[in-house]
Formats: structure tokens, sequence, C-alpha cells
């Protein structure tokens, strides 16, 4: 399978577009397994040089605003998440990536996961399932872990959970044995441009899956499946089991119902992966219970960076007294969170950033019940809280927006939003 990956890449000159995390893992691989094969870097960041000088000074690189100019003069371009390409202009070099490379040669050990909401805990759960039923599995993907990386682990019996994004599928033209679509909603607008070709890159998920592959979609997603030959599983089914404590929330069922479903195209059966749900530990920043601190419940869902996130949160806890919303604004609508807030009032909304502005700007004309609060960033919240909060009340981190406003990233927002809720607690 390994021979297959290295024929794709033997005696082509090869660019890798992004010198982030899976920049880094593409380059690693082919200086160790193929030497002969002639590479190059390109990142918009110049600062990249000195990283790829430590690892090979001799390795051309193009950075700054014109990082692709020369992409042309390759024979292929293997693309990073996140990177934006203009088809239009690189008629002459084929595009690919880790993603594509990894689906072509290990197609039959794959149970890939993509959705826009829910894929991480679903690619966790199918893993934890997996492992408790003695199979040997591997997890990659979104979550951190470049494919490339987990390449020497593979045995002819491994299964491979794969956690893929949109921006890790947008290339593709390969499916995975079993293929996971969760739901599809309003995101990453920014990159995309509209929602069509957001939805495109999450539907080529399954878009080249064959007779032999499976296909496990949320019931909402059947007009998408037309001229699909795989077998289809939909869920969700009308099947009632006790959700694990580490997971609250019908969101949270319709992932393990998926989970059981994908396992189940491998011979877990539903007892077995019922039974390993008992001991899964949910992950960090997704309806995260960070426990009572002075008095208040604190949960971080700082993951929730579109609207149909924090209504499920919110569902999940009714009993929320604040709330805190905002972020970077990516354009998408936040109409669907407003109604749902005008139903059902939280006592006080905290809105901060751009996102936070738009949404509280929203409730505002529709003559929100509750009180609507403006904030500069996190720490705000909790002065106020000092005044204002009583014992037994709790708050709720689920922004709707992304993060990059203030923080790297909604790993980071999450950790300050622990820090601060131990700082209150500690008062």
């Amino acid at each position: 399978m390994i021979e297959q990956l290295f024929q794709q890449l033997r005696g082509k000159r090869i660019l890798i577009a992004g010198f982030g995390r899976e920049g880094k893992s593409s380059l690693n691989f082919i200086k160790n397994q193929l030497p002969d094969v002639e590479v190059a870097v390109a990142d918009r960041n110049p600062i990249c040089i000195t990283e790829l000088t430590k690892i090979d000074p001799n390795i051309p690189f193009f950075g700054g605003e014109q990082y692709l100019q020369q992409a042309n003069n390759f024979d292929l371009i293997l693309k990073s998440p996140g990177i934006k390409l203009d088809v239009s202009l690189l008629e002459r070099v084929q595009i690919s990536s880790q993603t594509d490379l990894f689906l072509s040669a290990y197609n039959a050990q794959i149970i890939g996961i993509t959705g826009t909401k829910g894929k991480s805990t679903t690619a966790t759960l199918i893993h934890h399932i997996l492992v408790n039923s003695e199979l040997p599995a591997l997890l990659t993907g979104n979550m951190g872990i470049p494919c490339f990386d987990i390449i020497s682990q593979i045995t002819p019996k491994s299964i491979v959970v794969f956690e893929l994004s949109a921006h890790q599928l947008q290339f593709v033209r390969h499916s995975p044995r079993v293929c996971v679509l969760l739901n599809i909603f309003e995101e990453h607008l920014d990159h995309f441009g509209d929602m069509e070709s957001y939805r495109n890159a999450k539907l080529n998920l399954i878009r080249f899956a064959g007779k032999a592959d499976f296909a496990v979609l949320h019931h909402a997603l059947r007009q998408f499946v037309y001229g699909l030959q795989a077998s289809i599983s939909y869920f969700p089914e009308a099947n009632i089991f006790e959700l694990p404590l580490a997971l609250r929330g019908d969101h949270n069922r319709l992932n393990i119902e998926a989970a059981l479903m994908a396992t189940a195209c491998f011979g877990v059966s539903k007892k077995n992966g019922l039974s390993a749900l008992t001991t899964f530990q949910s992950l960090p920043h997704r309806l995260e219970y960070l426990g009572q601190k002075g008095g208040v419940h604190f949960y971080n869902d700082s993951i929730a960076t579109i609207p149909e996130a924090v209504i499920a949160a919110l569902e999940a806890i009714p009993q929320t007294n604040f709330l805190i919303l905002g972020g970077f604004d990516r354009g998408i609508s936040y109409q669907s969170l407003a109604s749902f807030l005008l139903e059902k009032p939280v006592d006080r909304i905290f809105f901060v950033g751009k996102a936070g502005r738009r949404m509280a700007e929203m409730l505002q004309k529709q003559n929100y019940s509750g009180q609507l609060v403006p904030i500069e960033n996190l720490q705000q919240v909790f002065v106020a809280l000092k005044d204002i909060a009583k014992p037994g009340n709790t708050c709720l981190l689920s922004p709707a927006a992304a993060s990059y406003d203030q923080f790297e990233n909604f790993e980071q927002r999450g950790k300050m939003y622990k820090e601060l809720a131990e700082e209150f607690g500690g008062k």
C-alpha cells in the first residue's frame, strides 16, 4: 500500500503549499522515504524559511504574498489545509494533498469522518469503541495528527480512524471504505466563499465511494446521495440508549449513533459498542463541565463556532444563566440562534468581537427580553460575575464564532476561560 503512495510521488517535482504541521510532515516523509524526489516549500509567511533551514537549507522556499507564483513550474502541489488555491492559474500542475494520497493508498482500512460539528467527538468515539473491542485502531487527521505520521504504525489489520475537515477534503478524488457524514451547516465562508463550495468539499467524502464501501449519513443529507454506489445507513434511528456521563445533549446521541453504525461495518456489535461508551471521556472544549467554582457552574464549549452548536449546547444545559457569544466574524447567518434565544431567553448574554456585536444588534432589534452586555474580552465577564452571580447559577462559553480576533484557535480561548473560572473559584 505504501508502494502505491510512492508511485504517485516518484519522478515528480513537488511543491508543498503551506508549511504548518501538515506541510512539515509531508516534507519529512518525502525526505526520509524518497530522498531523490525534487521538493520545494511555499508559504505566505516568510518566517517559515527559518524553520525550513533547520530541516534542510538546500530546499527552495517561496514566501510572501506571491508565494505560489512559481507553482506552474512543478508537477504536483501538495496542498496543506487552509491554503487557498486559484485553480484557474494552476492548469498545468496536479493538485493533491496528504489526505488524497493517503485515501488512495489505504482506502480499505479507513473510517473517514466529517461534518461541520461533531467530527472530533465522533472520531474519538469510533476509535474508543474499536480499541475496546480489541481491534487494532489508529486515530489521525484534523485533530492534529497528520496521516503521513502514522504510516509506520499501519499493519494490514489496522483500522484507521480519519477525522477530515472541509479544507482537507477540498481537492480529494478518493473516498474511505466507511464514510461518516454527520451534518453540513454554514461555516468557513471566509475560505470557501459561498455555502455551495463548502458543501461540495464536505460531499467529496462520499463522492468517490464504490460498491464495496459504506456511507453513514444523517437523514437530512438524503438529497445529496443521488448516484452513490456505496451501501448507505441513515441516522438517527428510533433507538433508546443511555448517554454516558461524559456526553450531554441530543447532538451527542447522534454522534454515538453514527459511531455505532460505522464500527458495525468492521464487525462490532451494537451491544459491545454501547458497552465501550461507559469508559469514554469527552474531549476538552466540547460542553466541558469545569465544575462549580465560587458557587457558579461553568461549562466550556469553545469549539462551538456556529449557531447550531450553540443551540445544541443550550438545549443540553437549559438552566444557563450567563452566555458568552461572539468573536471573529466569518459572515455566517445568526438568525437561527436569534430566533432560539427570543423563544428561550438567557438572563444575561455577554457579547465580544465583531460577530458578537452583530448578534447583539439582531437581538436588540427584535426586543430581546434578557440583558445584552458588550465586553472587550473574557476577563470582563468574570469581573461582572463577581457582582451579579448567585450560588447555583450557570455560565456557558459557547461563542457561535471563531476565535481568531483574540486567540490563535478555539483551544487557546477555552484554556483562558478555564483558567479564569479556576481563578474565580479561588476568590
